[in-house]
């Protein structure tokens, strides 16, 4: 039974793909959910586009403005990318089951990567994510393919250029070259790849870093700088605070995979690295692929902050050496209940926008969506009490800067005091507003209702014109006042007056 489905699927396997693109698309349209602030923060790099930004290479913000330049800047186009980058996720990790394992191994590695609810989020949520899961699954197809399929230099080209792309969408990509290197070092029978196959994958690799480094240079090297600061043990914490961040990752990874298939991955894991001088070489590639990243970040978790998405990316080689294990009569069983489980949660996660609205937990602190929620009420309120601001200065968190920018309804550029004089994001490295300065600014503050004293002493006049209520941290206001007159463009330390 299960072979005659794996036949029809492989049969139909396009117009599946293309059936689950339909409906996530449907889904972009429905769901009445506001771009959340990282969502925002990347469109707003998606209109000044660069090499490189301050925390993150550039992919992104390309893809957005390539959709959004063809179907105009709303939260659909933003998000599409996302449903299209998912596809081929799904697309390529078939594609590599397919190769390595045969039609059965295919279609559980697809359903697999279905069940879980982190792929639901992956194909909506158009951040550095979605991109970077797809070129790490195109890696891993024309690895497999250069590896252990035909010799083909043009694979190792292909293979090159995938991981390019992912280097192009965060950082983390660098680890693909790294443990391929492993993986032939480690295979005497492949060691001699090293030698032209290997550079040749390497080729567009180094051509992509070119960019990204010349970049840093002219920017004080701020992207490594702000990537170094998620590393390293801070003293200052105390126990329950590592304790919690640790549980923190855990509980994602439980609600983002699956507990069952969280289980079953780390099973499979731990008992291939046990033995995996024994296991074949397909199964040794996979492994170093992913689940042993996979197992390194999760320790790394338990003496460092770890941010819930970052072990996102090594499932996929997970799940196709998984269901390699399933053809082989392995974990059938719990396969199956991690496919029922999974299903369960990708169900409620697609359903849950329908079912907080008629619980009636919105705007609780029960409702997982509050992030999604309120951002264009914000801009609206905030246009009725300044119609269409020409100049507007935001005091707080980089995400109020750009989910203004976005639903403001003239969508203007919007700018960021930093209290600290620091570099904490993209805002501070773009340039002070130099034209349109005898025109009224606008500055919401979500900080303080009294502005720092350099925003007060940079303008002649400051009104107060109202307090809003946050869209997310309820309990606090949002200030937003109108200034006259400005002396300079207001920063931090030192003062510096606009010529």
């Amino acid at each position: 039974m299960f072979a005659m489905l794996s036949s029809v699927c492989h049969r139909y396997i396009v117009l599946i793909l293309l059936g689950i693109f339909s409906l996530r698309v449907s889904f972009l349209f429905i769901n009445g959910l506001d771009l959340i602030g990282d969502e925002s923060y990347y469109w707003d790099w998606s209109r000044r586009l660069d090499w490189c930004y301050y925390s993150k290479p550039p992919m992104v913000a390309w893809l957005i403005a390539l959709s959004t330049s063809w179907a105009g800047d709303n939260v659909v186009a933003v998000r599409l990318p996302a449903a299209i980058l998912g596809t081929l996720s799904l697309a390529y990790v078939y594609a590599a089951a397919l190769f390595l394992y045969g039609q059965r191994a295919a279609l559980v590695a697809l359903l697999l990567l279905l069940a879980t609810p982190f792929s639901v989020l992956a194909h909506f949520i158009m951040t550095i994510d979605p991109p970077l899961y797809c070129f790490w699954s195109m890696t891993l197809y024309y690895l497999s393919k250069a590896l252990f399929g035909k010799p083909a230099l043009n694979h190792w080209f292909y293979a090159g250029l995938s991981t390019a792309c992912a280097l192009l969408s965060k950082q983390v990509a660098l680890l693909l070259p790294l443990m391929l290197l492993i993986f032939l070092l480690c295979d005497g029978q492949r060691r001699v790849l090293l030698k032209r196959e290997f550079l040749l994958y390497c080729l567009p690799i180094l051509l992509a870093l070119v960019p990204l480094l010349i970049w840093n240079q002219q920017h004080d090297w701020i992207m490594l700088g702000h990537s170094q600061g998620h590393f390293g043990i801070k003293p200052e914490l105390t126990i329950r605070q590592r304790l919690w961040d640790a549980g923190s990752l855990y509980g994602y990874q439980l609600l983002l995979v699956s507990p069952v298939l969280l289980i079953l991955v780390l099973t499979m894991s731990f008992k291939m690295l046990r033995n995996y001088r024994r296991l074949s070489p397909d199964s040794q590639f996979l492994l170093l692929m992913g689940p042993v990243l996979l197992l390194g970040i999760l320790l790394l978790g338990m003496v460092q902050k770890v941010q819930g998405n970052w072990p996102l990316p090594f499932y996929g080689s997970a799940l196709i050496l998984l269901s390699g294990q399933v053809r082989l009569g392995l974990f059938i069983k719990p396969v199956k209940i991690a496919l029922i489980v999974g299903f369960l949660m990708t169900t409620l996660t697609y359903a849950l926008p329908t079912v907080i609205t008629v619980t009636q937990l919105q705007n609780t602190p029960l409702d997982p969506l509050q992030r999604f929620r309120h951002w264009h009420e914000l801009a609206k309120s905030i246009e009725k009490i300044a119609p269409q601001p020409a100049l507007v200065l935001t005091i707080g968190h980089r995400f109020l800067a750009s989910e203004l920018a976005f639903y403001l309804t003239t969508q203007p550029l919007v700018y960021r005091y930093e209290s600290s004089g620091q570099v904490v994001s993209q805002y501070e490295l773009w340039p002070n507003p130099q034209n349109d300065l005898n025109q009224s600014v606008i500055i919401v503050s979500e900080q303080s209702e009294n502005l720092p004293l350099p925003v007060q002493a940079a303008f002649q006049h400051l009104e107060r014109l109202d307090d809003i209520t946050h869209p997310i941290d309820k309990p606090k206001q949002v200030y937003v006042y109108r200034a006259e007159g400005i002396r300079y463009w207001p920063k931090a330390h030192p003062f510096s007056e606009i010529k």
